[in-house]
């Protein structure tokens, strides 16, 4: 198997709202926040779903990767429940192996509100269920050995379980690839991001805003000289700008595409990651894989949700 993901699995459920919306519900504009079950209940009723999904960040990069004709597989954890069962059945519509057995758990699976404003933001409302639940029994470590790259999201690291079977996945691959995830995620766990960006980790994948804020800086240049010290693989998406990947002393930068009819920007980071991951693993170089990433970004931010069609 080429690329195995481990990250949140959960059901995506895509909203549009308008900007009252967002500051009525205390909300902050393209973040995520953090729920329990009765705030995501109290919050439902005052939404027109327009789609649910199979989502979570890394499952976004790995149904990419799929898409583009990888063999992939993915673990995260689910309920034996209605979202559940359409979480598994999403994932195996589109070819990726779930290494996971599903039972009935104490805790509901996972639900991500996307909520989407008129400039195309989105702001996200997740409650983690069972999804962030997950320990060192879920991780199938045969199907870690058995991968060429491990592929990880910041989402899912906290303290006690999730970090134990994080790090039992790491201590068992062959190379592991890591999106920093969120900013607030970066704030939350600076100490133990900045460990693993160091010393655990073959490529991180993170926005401008989340790398300042990991080594603590406002200029983007030490970021880059930062990233150059590692020796390592870090690529960094800057928005408009493009993305730029350092590995040794070496600095590739890609543009990003112009006059896109922007309609949601959902899922941007996570098909820029399964681009160029599968760039990476199709042994192409760091500028070719820059590109894919920024061709599969392009084309999901044009469309409404972080999937894309087998037609796009």
């Amino acid at each position: 198997m080429k690329i195995l993901g481990i990250g949140n699995a959960i059901v995506d459920v895509i909203c549009k709202v308008d900007d009252k919306f967002i500051t009525e519900n205390n909300l902050t504009k393209s973040t995520m926040k953090l729920v329990d079950e009765a705030e995501l209940k109290n919050l439902l009723p005052s939404l027109k779903i327009e789609e649910t999904v199979s989502g979570g960040s890394v499952a976004n990069s790995i149904v990419g990767l799929s898409q583009l004709g990888n063999q992939v597989g993915f673990i995260g954890k689910v309920s034996d429940d209605n979202f559940g069962n359409k979480y598994e059945e999403g994932l195996k519509k589109e070819n990726v192996k779930y290494f996971y057995s599903k039972k009935k758990e104490i805790t509901p699976t996972g639900t991500c509100l996307i909520l989407v404003t008129p400039d195309s933001e989105r702001t996200m409302v997740t409650f983690l269920g069972t999804a962030g639940k997950i320990n060192a029994n879920d991780i199938n470590i045969n199907a870690v050995k058995e991968s060429e790259i491990l592929f990880l999201e910041g989402y899912l690291w906290d303290e006690g379980e999730p970090k134990t079977a994080f790090e039992q996945a790491i201590n068992n691959s062959n190379k592991v690839a890591m999106t920093l995830s969120d900013l607030f995620c970066v704030e939350r766990h600076k100490k133990h991001f900045l460990e693993l960006v160091k010393n655990k980790l073959d490529i991180t994948f993170a926005n401008e805003q989340e790398f300042l804020s990991l080594i603590d800086t406002k200029k983007f240049e030490d970021v880059v000289n930062f990233a150059k010290s590692l020796k390592k693989l870090v690529v960094v998406t800057r928005g408009e700008i493009g993305a730029i990947a350092i590995h040794d002393d070496k600095v590739y930068e890609c543009s990003a595409q112009k006059n896109l009819k922007i309609k949601d920007l959902t899922g941007a980071g996570d098909l820029f990651a399964g681009g160029f991951l599968h760039g990476i693993i199709n042994k192409k170089s760091i500028q070719e894989s820059l590109k894919i990433g920024t061709e599969m970004s392009s084309k999901v931010i044009q469309i409404i949700g972080a999937r894309l069609s087998q037609s796009n």
